[in-house]
Formats: C-alpha cells, sequence, structure tokens
C-alpha cells in the first residue's frame, strides 16, 4: 500500500516510515517544508508538502491522491501552545478524514493519547485541557465517520529503543511505551481488516506486538 502519514516528520513516523518499508508498503511522509527530504527519503519514504494548518480538506485530498491508506500522527507539540492544539490535533486529524473520503481512501489510523475520554483534573493546566479536549474530539470525528479506523491511544510517549513488547486494551492503566513500539503497533494494525472499528489503548507489556493486537480481536 501507498500510506499517507500525516506528520510525517514527526517522532512517531520517522520510525514508522522504515518499518512500512519494511513490510513492502510506501510511506508518504507529508510535511510542511521540503527541509525533510533528504532526511525523510534516506529512511525510504517519499515525501509530500501538506502544511496542516494552512491548508483545508481539498488540500490534503489532493497530499492523499493515489495512496490507500492515512494514518494519521501529527500534534502540535509541547509547546504551550493552546491555540495549536485545536488547529493540528484537532483541526489537522478533521480534516484528514475530509480529505481521505475526498480522496476516496477508506482505511485511516489514528494516534491519540492514553484516556482522553476521562474528565480532566480540575488541576489541570490550560494547555493540558487543550490537548485532551483536542484528541478526545478527534477520535469522536473519525469514530463518527463511515471510514475503516482504527484508534491507537498511547501513554506517555519516551525516546527509548524499542521493545517489541506491548500491551493493548480498550482501558489500561496509565503508562508510558517508545515511539518506536507504537509505530511498530501502526504498522501491523494497517493492513489487518480484523482490527478495523477498533479504538485501544497502548503502553509496553510482556507481549510481542502480533500477539499483543490477536488478544484483544
Amino acid at each position: 500500500m501507498r500510506i499517507a502519514i500525516v506528520g510525517g516528520h514527526g517522532k512517531v513516523a520517522l520510525h514508522l516510515h522504515p518499518i512500512l518499508v519494511s513490510a513492502d508498503h510506501t510511506p508518504v511522509a507529508l510535511v510542511r517544508t521540503e527541509d525533510y527530504r533528504a532526511e525523510l527519503e534516506a529512511l525510504g519514504a517519499e515525501v509530500g508538502l501538506l502544511d496542516i494548518e494552512n491548508q483545508d480538506a481539498d488540500g490534503f485530498a489532493a497530499a492523499f491522491a493515489g495512496c490507500d491508506a492515512v494514518v494519521f500522527a501529527a500534534g502540535g507539540g509541547p509547546d504551550g501552545n493552546i491555540e495549536r492544539k485545536r488547529t493540528v490535533d484537532l483541526e489537522g486529524s478533521t480534516k484528514s478524514i475530509a480529505g481521505a473520503k475526498a480522496a476516496g481512501i477508506r482505511r485511516f489510523v489514528q494516534v491519540s493519547a492514553i484516556s482522553v475520554d476521562e474528565p480532566v483534573p480540575a488541576d489541570a493546566g490550560e494547555v493540558w485541557k487543550a490537548y485532551v479536549e483536542a484528541k478526545r474530539d478527534a477520535d469522536v470525528a473519525l469514530r463518527d465517520s463511515d471510514l475503516d479506523w482504527t484508534i491507537l491511544r498511547p501513554g506517555g510517549l519516551t525516546d527509548e529503543p524499542a521493545t517489541g513488547r506491548v500491551k493493548l486494551a480498550e482501558k489500561l492503566d496509565r503508562g508510558t511505551i517508545p515511539r518506536a513500539d507504537v509505530a511498530a503497533v501502526i504498522a501491523a494494525v494497517i493492513d489487518d481488516e480484523a482490527t478495523v472499528g477498533k479504538q485501544w489503548e497502548l503502553v509496553s507489556g510482556e507481549g510481542a506486538v502480533d500477539e499483543a493486537i490477536a488478544a484483544v480481536l
């Protein structure tokens, strides 16, 4: 498959590209600037330009042309900018959903975050509240779409090396997981029809990726 990766230079995506290539897929890394081209091509990805915040759904559809699936792995990052939680984490997702529909793409995998359906504590900061709400509302929009969706909600992301050992469930206690392991799970579910319509939280665990997915199907 040719797989459009929204947030194509993000930390999860940088792990994802070579995994997809090794599985005979073609990742299309969608980024806002040509500055990343050499780095991404070295990972085996094709590169397309997409300004998540400033392009509309038609621009997303054009960026997705020729692809068979979409992975939404973008995020506004820990920059303290409340507005970007809406324009990237939420609107980036909803425009990706609309763009996928317009491009005739059914398969859509979204990277969300653990526990975003739970009430935000009263003492949480405004940025965290905005982040949780954006991820929650993006997941609602995807579940309400008629796409063939899978939602992955990882715990706290780390830059530790991949372990290849994960745990998935509809609800888990908070934990952490290397970004490399999240990428491995994305690659494992992307062409697995049994994972369509599934939403799982995801942390480090004891099971190999394929075993952990099989355990929740």
